[in-house]
């Protein structure tokens, strides 16, 4: 029987990891899961809120705060993780986490949710803090399957939390799934106290040091420019279609409530198992070849959902957007955090920022373009997000082919 114990050993003079049980892994996984549900909690409840807080507009940006509190903890919390003690850290931000969503449940206003919202975010990003640790635990040659194991647990969060807050909030409304939040917030923080080895920090830099790096990795590496970039529009296709999905369903084509609109998070679950093989893929071929795919994947499913007006077209369609959103994320993690064993954190931060303020754009980008001109405005900004990813991947991959026919 596998047990959750911190299985692992000391690091060797000159190793690149240590070896990490699968109990451990598991437990990491599910806590990268439980944190990052917390930002996609308001989407299928974005209409529940905004009927408790009539003729208030701020509501609707709900969903964007969260994604630009997250984008704001990343950037500012996440290279701690290559010059801290990464265990007490990730315990710390758990603990944070949990007092950030009871503010969020004892919200007076709009205003006193929406910054609620920004610190749920900023303490989320947590779950960034355990996808590179994973990494470093990880050998070279199982660091893609590592990546997609913890990130599958990521992936199950962000669509099951959907599922539970639309559920919560149509019976129990949606005070109550913030408060919820709080006891799954301190599961984590124990969770990672288990079973997390103590982390020596992998860099000297002092954190004024740490932050201004990140802009030198960003002209340093060419690979990381496109990752992020793609990622960023990939991911605002993805916010797009899920900030904007429980509205679609309650409109006059379905008249279908937020606990259905959750549903549709347990349809998009299947393509958490996108996460794994695209790690498997990414080990023994190319992540390259992911991404390409990822993209085009998001592409049809927006012609999905544009060309077939139905629930069954909105079920398949979720399927593979997730699929091709889940493939390119672990893909284009893998290149990235191959540029650096040093700076892992620091490379993450500027990823993940950089994705994130995309979701908070496409969120945003998506309640202006429902505004406009309803489903199908939303469906034309999907796929062109859709095709802008596949064009940055083209251009990139011309310009560097030598250097990516190497790897």
């Amino acid at each position: 029987m596998d047990t959750i114990t911190p299985d692992y050993r000391e690091r060797a003079p000159g190793a690149d990891h240590i070896s990490i049980g699968r109990g451990a892994l598991l437990a990491m996984a599910i806590a990268g899961g439980i944190a990052v549900a917390n930002i996609y909690y308001n989407q299928p409840m974005l209409g529940i809120i905004e009927a408790e807080f009539p003729h208030q507009p701020i509501t609707g940006m709900v969903p964007t705060a969260t994604q630009l509190g997250y984008a704001l903890g990343l950037f500012l919390m996440l290279p701690l993780g290559d010059i801290v003690n990464r265990r007490s850290m990730i315990i710390g931000q758990f603990a944070g986490l949990a007092a950030a969503l009871a503010l969020a449940a004892l919200a007076p206003s709009a205003w006193m949710l929406v910054a609620a919202s920004v610190i749920v975010g900023a303490c989320s990003t947590v779950a960034q803090q355990i996808v590179p640790f994973a990494a470093s635990l990880a050998a070279p040659e199982k660091r893609g399957a590592t990546i997609g194991t913890v990130m599958a647990g990521v992936l199950s969060g962000i669509l099951f939390s959907r599922t539970l807050s639309g559920f919560v909030g149509e019976h129990a409304g949606w005070r109550n799934m913030f408060w919820i939040g709080v006891p799954l917030a301190l599961l984590g923080a124990g969770l990672m106290f288990a079973v997390l080895p103590h982390h020596r920090p992998t860099s000297t830099l002092r954190y004024h040091q740490a932050i201004r790096s990140l802009a030198e990795l960003w002209n340093r590496h060419p690979a990381l420019r496109a990752a992020t970039v793609i990622q960023a529009l990939l991911f605002a296709s993805f916010t797009a279609f899920w900030t904007i999905l429980a509205l679609y369903l309650a409109g006059p084509s379905f008249h279908l409530g937020a606990d259905i609109a959750g549903l549709f998070g347990i349809v998009g679950a299947v393509g958490v198992f996108a996460a794994p093989f695209a790690g498997r893929i990414a080990d023994r071929k190319s992540p390259h070849f992911v991404v390409w795919l990822g993209a085009a994947l998001t592409i049809v499913a927006w012609l999905i959902f544009g060309l077939w007006a139905s629930v069954v077209s909105l079920v398949i369609g979720v399927i593979v957007l997730d699929f091709g959103i889940q493939s390119a994320l672990v893909s284009n993690q893998h290149i990235v955090y191959a540029l650096d064993a040093n700076a892992r954190s620091r490379l993450n931060t500027v990823f993940m920022t950089g994705m994130f303020l995309g979701g908070a754009a496409g969120s945003a980008l998506a309640m202006l373009a429902w505004g406009k001109g309803g489903w199908p405005m939303v469906n034309l900004l999907g796929i062109l997000l859709g095709m802008a990813a596949f064009t940055v991947k083209f251009a990139h991959h011309r310009r560097h082919q030598p250097a990516a026919a190497r790897k």
